[in-house]
């Protein structure tokens, strides 16, 4: 399945469930891994758990089964592998915690000062 069609299914599934704070970051300049993370919180580990199966559901159903799944166990923050998609469903505290936005973001451009020297 292309990368946008995963996308697409997956955020569609975590809508189903009530997830909050969808967020898709394109990531293939930074990393050869995957593509695209897909970051969502749930208000507790029963949604988050209710999530990753809603999610594994539908795509077992578009022919694209997950790869792998991890931390159902504690529900705290389950991550679902896609391939060139990967799934973080985190609890609200563990998601600022981690701040996975950020630690993906793009890197800035360096600003320049007069006289073109980079700014410290």
């Amino acid at each position: 399945m292309r990368v946008d069609k995963l996308v697409k299914v997956a955020v569609a599934a975590l809508e189903d469930i009530k997830a909050r704070d969808i967020v898709v970051l394109d990531v293939k300049r930074l990393t050869a891994m995957f593509d695209k993370i897909i970051i969502a919180s749930a208000d507790s580990t029963r949604q988050s758990r209710a999530l990753a199966r809603n999610l594994q559901d539908k795509l077992k159903a578009q022919g694209a089964p997950p790869r792998g799944v991890e931390g159902e166990q504690s529900g705290e923050w389950i991550l679902v592998d896609l391939g060139a998609v990967v799934v973080h469903i985190m609890q609200p505290v563990v998601r600022r915690y981690y701040n996975l936005e950020e630690l993906w973001a793009p890197p800035r451009p360096k600003r320049r000062r007069p006289g073109g020297r980079p700014a410290a």
